[in-house]
């Protein structure tokens, strides 16, 4: 596993950048006053990374909410991720329409999105994107270990980043392994569904700590190094996901989610993919 920093609350990636281990995703968050509220909140409250993405149509809201909130742009980190079906299909073109709404000089990590149409067609252009100061960081979402294989095989920069759904109910095994021996970092979207917060095990470990079956998934995820973008528009609900780094899961629990896998320990990032 790639260090943390001393404060344990960022990884190191292997380009030297620091990913803060808790981040807001704004997936499915309705552009204008949903996106800008959450952000706002969330950089309230000591998040220091936030998630959007092209596809989303929020970015404007994430930069406005950047804005207005007094923090230094500096200190925080801010991923937006490659659409693949975009109109120009061009990586660089996109960024710079990113980096426009989001109204920042660089992004810090730049994804792609999903592998559509192959593993490699895309990174020509993400490379570049780094070239032009575009983007700090790059990497890649939804992708499998075969896939990231052939990437590499042609990469002049590697990825930092494999973003994927990531949790006790999807512990890809197989994935993270493979991404850790890569020196890729793997991130976790989607760690919460509400049929996993009512289940008993979970229920039984959060009431030893104190905790709310929500901190305990998202702990587990943590706990691991991976860092992870849960999505929330409520502040209650974006304050309780950030109290994750004044307690620990003690082995047998770790082991205890571990055992909630549905995935089989796979190499793959979806069970089904939806391009």
């Amino acid at each position: 596993m790639a260090p943390l920093t001393t404060d344990g609350r960022a990884r190191v990636l292997h380009d030297g950048s620091e990913m803060p281990l808790l981040g807001l995703g704004v997936w499915q968050v309705d552009d204008g006053r949903e996106t800008e509220d959450a952000v706002r909140w969330a950089l309230e409250l000591g998040y220091r990374h936030i998630d959007t993405a092209q596809a989303y149509g929020n970015e404007e809201s994430v930069g406005r909410a950047l804005r207005d909130s007094g923090v230094p742009r500096e200190e925080v980190f801010i991923t937006t991720k490659f659409y693949p079906r975009s109109r120009s299909g061009d990586p660089v073109k996109t960024a710079e329409k990113s980096l426009r709404r989001l109204g920042v000089d660089q992004i810090d990590l730049y994804l792609v999105h999903w592998p559509e149409n192959g593993a490699t067609w895309a990174w020509p252009g993400m490379q570049k994107a780094v070239e032009r100061g575009y983007a700090k960081s790059i990497g890649i979402s939804n992708f499998n270990v075969a896939e990231i294989d052939e990437l590499l095989a042609d990469a002049d920069i590697r990825p930092v980043v494999n973003q994927i759904q990531f949790g006790p109910f999807k512990y890809r095994r197989a994935l993270l392994e493979a991404c850790e021996q890569r020196d890729i970092v793997v991130e976790s979207y989607s760690p919460l569904n509400s049929s996993d917060l009512d289940d008993r095990r979970i229920a039984e470990i959060a009431e030893r700590h104190g905790r709310t079956p929500a901190q305990v998934l998202l702990r587990w995820v943590v706990q691991r190094g991976v860092p992870v973008i849960p999505k929330s528009v409520r502040r209650e609900r974006i304050e309780e996901n950030g109290q994750l780094f004044d307690f620990e899961l003690s082995d047998d629990e770790m082991a205890a989610l571990d055992s909630l896998d549905t995935t089989g320990g796979s190499d793959d990032a979806l069970e089904r993919k939806w391009w």
